[in-house]
């Protein structure tokens, strides 16, 4: 039970082709080729871009006293 002659790898390639068809093979080729080329730019832009990796500042308008507004630090339970 070692590795598989070229026949046997001939005899699954027949099954799989016959089961699924050369047009959705084909279909899934490009589609997972896309996705590994999505893959790849998507780490190349992530890793040489260092403002990416920077987290957004929270922007404050100012202080506002609203009394609706509560300051969990601020207040204690007594």
């Amino acid at each position: 039970m070692g590795s598989f002659s070229i026949w046997h790898w001939l005899i699954v390639l027949v099954v799989v082709i016959a089961i699924f068809g050369t047009k959705k093979l084909r279909n899934v080729g490009s589609d997972l080729g896309a996705a590994v080329k999505g893959f790849k730019d998507g780490v190349k832009d992530g890793t040489t871009s260092e403002d990416a990796a920077k987290p957004p500042q929270q922007v404050t308008a100012g202080k506002v006293n609203d009394p609706n507004t509560v300051d969990v630090d601020a207040k204690t339970k007594s």
